[in-house]
């Protein structure tokens, strides 16, 4: 009977989760926040993360725990015949299967969509890989800069001149981390679709297709360039020598607007006293930034009006600008700005981030409790709210932590989950135990 009480999006249902590293995971951390059991598949010695990036001792890495929080984990080798037989009885039951591991891995081992469906059609499986099925690259085992470079970001991000004129890959997860996060939309619409057909389908999400669609605005701006041969919203122009292929976009906004990165006070020392001012088309909206700033008499400079000037023009316009930034801080410039009507907002580095009295106030970065020699370690939470429904934010696994529990449930005896343990087809239920990190520091 369903508990109407239970706001929690995902109650009840069952996620068998056999991912690694960050897409994957970071698809199925969501899922775990929204209520859904989401059961971690570990190879034997467990997720790779688990150990990497290490910076206490004895304590799992914080890349894995930002990563698997609210998870139960199953060291299970599924290689083995018994190992086979545990995932088999765990896909009957399961809402959805997800899996992120090589490609055709997961057909190898018997467990593809035909296989899954087979043992139970209500399942919903779900597959992230780098490449489309049917590419020519299919057989390719990607990460998050293999997936930038392919999806058309790394070629349009970074500088022109040189010798920085280099495909350069954007801080954010654009492979890993934006993927798990289409791959959820996939998830969630299958499982909807569920609702009115009572059938499991396979979703599919590559890495590419996800960063392709991030970056769609620059298949606009390669269109325009088949068409015009130049792109006047570009930083480069007009004085480029335009190629085939779109340029770097280097700090320019991406759309008709003019928006750069401006020093502000204390630019000097901090290499991220900056704010970022967008300077919209209307004629109006440039006479309210030259007011705002001070400079009243540029709105009617030629040089600069209309918005088409100003395109031509703009590298003569960015330090008169700056004349003003370099006044204030980040913070006095985004609030003067701001309400004087201008789009502004400060450089933020993540130390700042880190201690945002907004952001960890409001939920965005918060604290959960590992123990151990961990104690409490800091995350970003789910990063949109509902007004009935808040989550419940726990720790992540020790490796193996609930292969007991899991294997009762499926009806096992405590004594063979012991001789499973012995047999090598679990992994005993292990904490960490990794020395103190040692780093050299100048």
């Amino acid at each position: 009977m369903t508990d109407s009480t239970n706001t929690a999006p995902l109650a009840g249902i069952k996620v068998i989760d056999w991912t690694e590293v960050q897409s994957g995971p970071s698809c199925t951390q969501l899922l775990a926040w929204m209520g859904a059991e989401v059961i971690k598949i570990e190879r034997p010695g467990g997720d790779p993360t688990r150990s990497e990036l290490l910076d206490i001792a004895d304590s799992w890495s914080v890349y894995f725990l930002q990563l698997n929080a609210n998870k139960k984990s199953l060291t299970l080798n599924v290689k083995t015949d018994e190992g086979k037989e545990i995932l088999t009885k765990l896909l009957k039951e399961a809402d959805l299967f997800v899996e992120n591991i090589g490609p055709g891995d997961v057909e190898k081992m018997g467990f593809g969509w035909d296989e899954v469906h087979k043992l139970n059609p209500r399942c919903i499986m779900a597959s992230l890989k780098g490449f489309n099925q049917g590419s020519r690259f299919a057989h390719v085992k990607a990460f998050e800069p293999v997936a930038q470079s392919a999806g058309g970001a790394a070629s349009t991000t970074g500088w022109n001149e040189d010798p920085f004129n280099v495909p350069t890959q954007s801080a954010a997860a654009l492979g890993d981390s934006n993927t798990g996060m289409h791959f959820l939309i996939g998830i969630l619409s299958a499982l909807l679709q569920r609702e009115r057909t009572g059938e499991g389908c396979y979703v599919y999400q590559s890495m590419q297709n996800a960063v392709l669609n991030l970056c769609r605005i620059k298949l606009r701006d390669q269109i325009m360039l088949d068409n015009l041969g130049a792109l006047p919203h570009y930083e480069v122009y007009p004085d480029f020598n335009w190629g085939k292929a779109i340029p770097r976009a280097e700090n320019t906004e991406g759309g008709q607007v003019i928006g750069w990165c401006y020093k502000a006070k204390g630019w000097e020392k901090d290499p991220n006293a900056y704010v970022y001012i967008v300077i919209e088309n209307s004629d109006k909206a440039f006479d309210i930034l030259c007011n705002a700033i001070g400079k009243p008499e540029l709105a009617k400079d030629p040089k600069f009006v209309p918005w088409n000037n100003r395109q031509l023009h703009k590298q003569e316009l960015y330090p008169l600008i700056e004349e003003y930034t370099k006044q204030y801080d980040k913070y006095e410039l985004t609030d003067q700005l701001g309400k004087a009507g201008v789009p502004v907002g400060p450089v933020l580095d993540w130390y700042e981030l880190e201690n945002d009295p907004d952001l960890t106030t409001d939920g965005t970065i918060l604290e959960i409790d590992q123990g151990g020699a961990r104690g409490k370690f800091k995350t970003i939470g789910l990063p949109f709210t509902m007004s009935n429904f808040k989550p419940d934010y726990k720790r992540a696994p020790d490796l193996g932590e609930n292969n007991q529990e899991i294997l009762e449930g499926l009806g096992y005896t405590a004594d063979q989950v012991k001789e499973f343990t012995q047999k090598g087809v679990l992994e005993a239920p292990a904490t960490p135990h990794n020395a103190a990190v040692q780093v050299i520091k100048h």
